[in-house]
């Protein structure tokens, strides 16, 4: 029997509710399947963790983390720390450190749910984030803090390496999708160095997958498409930070934030991948018990899917269907149930 080796970092709020739960659904689902099985690890770093010692990960965190299939990680980020603090000192590290470069956050409405948009069944996308590089890589400074001519620069680096390589990623999933459709999302008619390199470097990519329909669109232009046309969309490639705020407005078209799902892929498999769901700590409802945690047990069938379990994946995103179709839902969602209930609703489908 397969064991998978599994790093759980819970973090702050309801990740430390979440990633509890979708370990009870991988542990059912592994008893269930009877061909393979999960070691968890938890590493109990979080904003907590950060005020106590002076940082989020030890020294030899992210060596001890290279010996896992796969990290499962809650959200950082709590209103006792600023947040570029906590977002530098634990996640960003890990994706940059491990090279997770592709950021894939799938998007559709989920049965029973019910998206704001009146033609909201035409969302199914996925977009590909560009996760290490772009407009977070953490170049720039400020000088003259606090005096009238404060300066403050936040440079976007973007390399030839970075740009072909998501583009190529972009490529081969459109390639394997019913529809075959590719969008780009840049702000090149602004931006003349970095956002002309992106489009330049897409067109390039472009001539080894003939097969694949693409377009350009700039990214304020694209929002519209996504609410009046959604239809129109399938597979999106854009940089780091314009796919972060387009995943989130894709996530609230499909119903909720707390539906969605994300993983941080290193594609060569050189270090391990991370996943985690898309709602980030949510501080306002912690410790509430009624956090969705849907958005984790999707991101935990794209882990499978990513270890190569693509059966078990199905079936887990089979029970999931199967709960929202019956509307089991958080309070995000219109409903009035607990997290627990959520949960045992999706265990009760795996055991049948």
């Amino acid at each position: 029997m397969k064991q998978y080796r599994i790093a759980a970092i819970p973090g702050d709020g309801i990740g430390q509710e979440v990633i509890g739960e979708g370990i009870k659904v991988l542990n059912t689902l592994a008893r269930e399947s009877k061909r393979f099985s999960f070691s968890f690890r938890h590493f109990p770093w979080s904003s907590d963790y950060y005020l106590k010692h002076g940082y989020y990960i030890p020294p030899g965190g992210l060596e001890a983390l290279k010996e896992f299939d796969a990290i499962f990680f809650g959200a950082v980020g709590s209103p006792k720390v600023p947040d570029h603090i906590s977002l530098w000192g634990l996640r960003l590290p890990i994706c940059q450190g491990f090279d997770q470069y592709a950021n894939v956050r799938p998007a559709r409405v989920l049965p029973g749910v019910q998206s704001p948009l009146r033609n909201g069944q035409g969302i199914d996308w996925v977009i590909i984030r560009e996760n290490t590089e772009g407009e977070y890589s953490g170049s720039g400074g400020r000088v003259h803090q606090g005096l009238p001519e404060e300066i403050a620069t936040e440079t976007s680096v973007f390399t030839r390496t970075g740009v072909e390589r998501i583009h190529r990623y972009a490529f081969e999933l459109a390639a394997k999708r019913p529809r075959r459709n590719l969008t780009l999302v840049t702000k090149s008619n602004a931006q003349r160095h970095g956002m002309v390199l992106w489009d330049e470097i897409f067109h390039e990519v472009a001539k080894d997958f003939p097969r694949v329909n693409t377009q350009r669109i700039l990214v304020d232009a694209v929002t519209t498409v996504m609410t009046l046309k959604p239809q129109s969309l399938d597979v999106i490639v854009a940089t780091n930070l314009h796919a972060d705020i387009l995943s989130d407005l894709a996530a609230a078209l499909s119903g909720s934030l707390g539906i969605a799902p994300t993983a941080n892929l290193n594609p060569e498999r050189r270090f391990p991948s991370m996943f985690e769901p898309i709602h980030g700590s949510a501080i306002d409802i912690a410790g509430k018990g009624i956090a969705n945690p849907i958005a984790t047990f999707w991101t935990a069938a794209m882990m499978l899917e990513h270890l190569g379990e693509t059966q078990a994946a199905t079936r887990l995103m089979w029970a999931i269907e199967a709960v929202t179709a019956e509307k089991i839902f958080t309070p995000d969602l219109g409903g009035t149930a607990r997290t627990a209930e959520v949960t045992r609703a999706v265990r009760n489908f795996l055991r049948q």
